[in-house]
């Protein structure tokens, strides 16, 4: 069994930056799988925010390029989703998604930013 635990949610003003952690407990070879981010905001549906791969190497929706960033760290089983020039359309629930033999989501942390 995995568990995916996301942190670092919160209240921010337009213009502001968070940091979200995604950490991964149980039976996974976290160094070699795919995570990604996800978020859902109040009447809209789950979209992809990006991911980042074994290798490091990350994608984006066009909507946060040039804003967010997602880094790892392994040792740590780690995800980061650095997130700057917030906009009050970012408000969302986030979850951060794996795939070992079958999906995992955490339960999700929510970003508010007020205009």
């Amino acid at each position: 069994q995995v568990q995916l635990v996301e942190r670092g949610g919160g209240l921010v003003q337009a213009g502001g930056s968070l940091r979200l952690s995604c950490v991964a407990s149980g039976s996974i070879h976290f160094a070699i799988v795919t995570v990604g981010w996800h978020r859902q905001g109040p009447g809209k549906q789950r979209e992809l925010v990006g991911f980042i791969n074994r290798t490091g190497n990350t994608d984006y929706a066009d909507s946060v390029k040039g804003r967010f960033t997602i880094s790892r760290d392994n040792r740590r089983n780690t995800v980061y989703l650095q997130m700057n020039a917030l906009k009050p359309e970012d408000t969302a629930v986030y979850y951060c998604t794996t795939y070992w033999y079958r999906d995992y989501w955490g339960q999700g942390t929510q970003v508010t930013v007020s205009s």
